[in-house]
């Protein structure tokens, strides 16, 4: 309850945040959101903070190291993918300066929809939005980052409020 009343739709700026709600959203598909909040701290400690340019320089030891570490989810696939993300992430911030990770997610940000759902069925799993911040981070090289897992992302960072009607935590409150 406390993610939910303190962070989740809560405004996340900046590269290495939003690369840490990529990641994450991308362990969790398949597991409960739960178990990746309980394991985060260990994420943080086990990718660098989730700093970017550390995580790209990543190589097979830190691999065999994160396959090892009981703390996070032990996934090659996805592990390999946070690094193969990272790499990317690095090339478009070198492309585009500091701050294009975080411009690039936000440029997909809901503009003027204003209208929050009533009830758990009204929020939905995709939206046009997700669909095409998916196809641009894929475009770009980034794995595990289906319309679904950002739309998850999107709301976990606040570019979308799907927080019901009446949730005192909504950042429109």
């Amino acid at each position: 309850m406390e993610y939910h009343d303190l962070e989740w739709g809560r405004p996340v700026r900046g590269d290495a945040a939003i690369f840490e709600r990529i990641s994450l959203e991308a362990f969790q598909s398949g597991l409960s959101w739960l178990t990746i909040l309980r394991k985060r701290p260990a994420f943080r400690s086990a990718f660098a903070g989730f700093d970017p340019q550390a995580v790209a320089s990543f190589g097979r030891a830190d691999v065999t190291r994160l396959m090892d570490d009981a703390g996070i989810v032990r996934n090659h696939r996805k592990i390999e993918a946070t690094i193969g993300n990272a790499q990317a992430v690095v090339r478009l911030i070198e492309a585009g300066g500091e701050g294009a990770l975080d411009a690039l997610f936000w440029s997909f940000e809901a503009r003027g929809a204003g209208l929050r759902p009533a009830a758990m069925a009204d929020v939905p799993a995709t939206s046009d939005g997700s669909r095409a911040l998916s196809r641009a981070l894929k475009a770009i090289g980034l794995t595990w980052v289906g319309p679904t897992t950002m739309y998850a992302a999107m709301q976990a960072c606040g570019v979308v409020d799907d927080h019901l009607v009446g949730c005192g935590a909504s950042a429109a409150v």
